[in-house]
């Protein structure tokens, strides 16, 4: 197989190698593992990572080392693996397949430099967490031992396609910081100071609202670093997802987090390499995905496509508040279900809210989420929106998600705020130089043209949730801090589950919407940042 990974490594000191080699277990390659560490301090690391434009490596030497003691682990290499008493794992998970031990070893494992393309690939799994870094905090004209973050796979640099790919690009990233900069002096020419802010809030608030605009700009080949925790049984299912995707860059990855994650949990990969193990379970994926899209294509591959809205409920329960009302009371009572559903479907107007406003609760905050009883209700819902607002909604794990191919086809979002900066014209260029070149690359490298689209261009995903995931991620999504293109996806989707599947009672429980835009999103979030700065508390990530 051709490498893709173009990784750009770090240079450190005799004296910081020297204190890395005890918590990483490499220093000069994009994927490693974390070890020797207190569990709130990794924890820590990764949630200070998704707002950091640094590596993993360097944030840990220039914020967190100074606040350890480190000096009962000068004997530690982690660079050359572990020394662990492996004959007992060996034997029952490997001997025996008791899979549950591998569910008990977890790892936190840092991936960087990985497109944006690979990193939703990287966070599929439901039973794994996992921290990106966000385009939302970092600006990304910064440059990366001189060039732009932007992955240049192997097979691209070694096509007919190479040159016009970094020259558009760059052009790409030029382009976003000059929108960038424009966009961010109109906010704070025409958004007012608030009479208690700092200027380092007003700056702050209003840098990340233009960082909101641009971010469309840029294209899916973009790097981003991700933090994942997560089981050896999990990580053991990652890889061969990995080793059976068609992207190049996601099965070089899966051989690079094998390579570390055994230097931590060696008994709970072994069966990756088997033939009869992790190789039939490769070819199973591969064969019926590639099986799959065939057939698909054969049969409607020439079928036109219809306008479509921004979000659309595309099934539902007629019944399903009947089915919640019944799961509320089946804990409380000693009925059987079908029993509950008869008697449930006879009470009246009054008996049903009450019901549900006793199971709900004072909610005295968000957090404060009601039971498994609105699990028994789903939702799936088509939605059609721009990448960059995929990319957040699709890493929710507690639902099924799935996507098509990330094109230029449908169309891109275009920020008002970019118009009324006067940036339109750079932007709309920009949109135009990516589906050009996503079409060049396509002829040649079906698989690599995705890398080209930029993120403001829309992508079609289906999502499926129950009602109590529904409460969870609308409330999250449509805060006051959130991004404007999924705030406008989470409140659709509570209208459509009030008024098209007519579930008011669902609709009702989620108390902590928040339906007004405000003019700054992340203003109320650097206030109280600031807040806790002033009274020696550490930030919320």
């Amino acid at each position: 197989m051709l490498c893709v990974v173009a990784y750009v490594p770090e240079a450190f000191s005799d004296d910081e190698a020297d204190i890395l080699r005890r918590y990483f277990t490499n220093l000069d390659g994009p994927v490693f593992a974390l070890v020797n560490l207190p569990e709130v301090v990794k924890g820590a690391l990764f949630a200070r990572y998704s707002r950091s434009s640094k590596s993993l490596r360097r944030l840990f030497l220039d914020e967190f080392v100074g606040e350890l003691d480190i000096e009962g682990d000068h004997t530690i290499d982690a660079t050359i693996g572990l020394d662990r008493a492996e004959q007992l794992y060996e034997r029952v998970f490997f001997e025996y397949g008791d899979d549950s031990v591998a569910q008990l070893g977890g790892v936190h494992l840092a991936c960087e430099q990985a497109s944006n393309l690979l990193t939703k690939i990287l966070e599929w799994g439901r039973l794994m967490s996992y921290l990106e870094q966000s385009t939302r905090y970092i600006a990304y004209d910064a440059r990366l031992g001189g060039r732009y973050r932007y992955h240049r796979d192997a097979a691209i640099m070694a096509s007919r396609h190479a040159t016009r790919y970094v020259g558009d690009l760059d052009r790409v990233f030029d382009d976003y910081s000059t929108a960038l900069e424009q966009v961010t002096e109109h906010v704070r020419r025409t958004i007012e100071r608030g009479p208690d802010d700092s200027d380092f809030i007003f700056r702050q608030a209003t840098r990340a609202k233009a960082l909101d605009a641009v971010r469309g700009m840029l294209p899916a080949a973009a790097l981003s670093n991700v933090g994942i925790y997560g089981s050896g049984q999990a990580f053991e299912a990652l890889l061969l997802r990995m080793r059976s995707h068609p992207l190049p860059e996601a099965q070089v990855y899966s051989d690079l987090m094998l390579a570390e994650l055994r230097k931590v949990i060696p008994s709970f990969l072994r069966r990756v390499d088997i033939a009869e193990r992790g190789g039939e379970w490769v070819e199973y994926l591969t064969d019926t995905r590639t099986d799959t899209a065939a057939l698909v294509e054969t049969l409607f591959g020439s079928t036109p496509v219809e306008a479509a809205g921004e979000v659309t409920l595309v099934d539902f329960d007629p019944e399903a508040e009947d089915k919640l009302l019944a799961a509320i009371c089946y804990s409380h009572s000693s009925l059987p279900e079908s029993q509950l559903l008869e008697r449930v479907r006879r009470l009246g107007v009054d008996d049903r809210l009450a019901l549900v406003r006793a199971y709900v609760g004072e909610r005295r905050n968000r957090r404060h989420k009601p039971g498994r009883a609105f699990e028994r209700v789903d939702y799936r819902f088509d939605v059609l929106s721009d990448y960059g607002a995929f990319r957040d909604l699709q890493r929710h794990r507690m639902l099924t998600i799935e996507w098509q191919p990330l094109t230029p086809f449908h169309g891109y979002v275009h920020p008002e705020l970019v118009s009324d900066a006067g940036a339109s014209e750079i932007f709309d260029s920009s949109m135009e130089r990516s589906a050009q070149l996503f079409e060049t690359l396509a002829e040649d490298l079906p698989e690599h043209a995705s890398y080209a689209v930029s993120m403001a261009y829309r992508i079609r995903y289906a999502m499926q949730f129950n009602a109590r995931e529904a409460i969870h991620m609308l409330e999250l999504r449509s805060s006051p801090q959130g991004h404007p293109a999924y705030r406008r996806i989470a409140l659709e989707m509570h209208r459509q589950i009030a008024e098209t599947a007519g579930h008011h009672a669902v609709a009702e429980a989620m108390s902590y919407l928040t339906t007004e835009a405000p003019e700054l999103e992340r203003l109320e979030a650097e206030r109280r940042a600031e807040s806790r700065r002033s009274e020696g508390q550490p930030s919320s990530m």
